[in-house]
């Protein structure tokens, strides 16, 4: 039995309690469904983009296809121009006016690309980047907090060696790391487990919703709370007359044995006298 089954399972379990657990319940498994069912619908969109691959790699091919053929075509187009020159001056000399022309094309572009680059630098925005940074600071360390630490320190090579070899250890320990915990989880489920399981998943949350858009109607709260009401009162109320005759009885009886103490032996006296009286 899947996962998916077994989670049903339990579902259907869980809605046959009273209706005053089912919200709370419906909840709780809903709670503990939705981070699987988003776990594994990402896991089906990455096989699903690995399925792609295979098609951006023939998009791929086509397109550098076509760039190497635009490339061809330049170069038959400097070809065409160095043979449409040749008919004027030697055709060695028609070629190098061409290569001198198009260098000179290239040397201009880069130089106007560099400058304009270079005038960028840095991409960032430095004062606002160090703004937040500084805030951030703040935010940690109060006024303990040093802003000569957000200016930059060139690093020696030593320096980058070891910031380097430590960020590749930092790497390959958080590679370790998830290959551990995935092989805690056990195998990777394929794409039709996955299609499956979220299938049955979906089908599940779809009847908690439904119990909750059920037992979350007012009415049916409303009338629940009623009926729960009366029942305490009827069972309060039973238990306070039963109370109050039970100690009724016992008052009486504390009352009433005096008195019928009292009436016995005056009628004793009575008869006595009566008796005295006659002889």
């Amino acid at each position: 039995m899947t996962d998916a089954h077994k989670e049903l399972h339990i579902g259907a379990g869980e809605n046959r309690r009273d209706n005053g657990s089912v919200l709370l319940d419906a909840a709780k498994t809903a709670t503990r469904l939705l981070p699987r069912q988003i776990n594994d619908e990402i896991a089906l969109a990455k096989l699903e983009l690995e399925h792609k691959k295979s098609k951006v790699s023939g998009v791929a091919i086509f397109a550098a296809l076509a760039l190497v053929f635009t490339v061809l075509l330049v170069i038959a187009l400097v070809v065409a121009a160095i043979a449409g020159l040749a008919t004027v001056v030697p055709l060695w000399l028609s070629a190098l006016i061409i290569c001198a022309a198009l260098l000179v094309v290239v040397g201009i572009s880069g130089l106007i690309g560099y400058k304009k680059f270079k005038s960028l630098l840095p991409l960032l925005p430095q004062q606002a980047w160090r703004g937040i940074r500084h805030d951030i600071g703040i935010i940690k360390e109060g006024r303990d907090f040093d802003p000569t630490s957000l200016d930059r320190v060139e690093l020696t090579k030593e320096q980058k060696k070891a910031a380097a070899a430590e960020a590749d250890a930092a790497a390959a320990k958080a590679k370790a790391e998830r290959a551990a915990k995935e092989a805690e989880h056990g195998p990777k489920a394929n794409e039709n487990e996955l299609l499956a399981r979220t299938a049955a998943r979906r089908e599940h949350l779809l009847g908690l919703r439904e119990d909750l858009v059920s037992e979350a109607d007012v009415k049916k709260q409303a009338t629940y709370l009623m009926d729960s009401a009366k029942t305490r009162a009827r069972e309060t109320i039973n238990q306070a007359a039963s109370g109050a005759v039970g100690q009724a009885v016992e008052t009486a009886k504390e009352r009433w044995k005096p008195l019928t103490v009292l009436a016995v032996s005056a009628t004793v006296c009575g008869l006595l006298l009566r008796k005295l009286l006659k002889k």
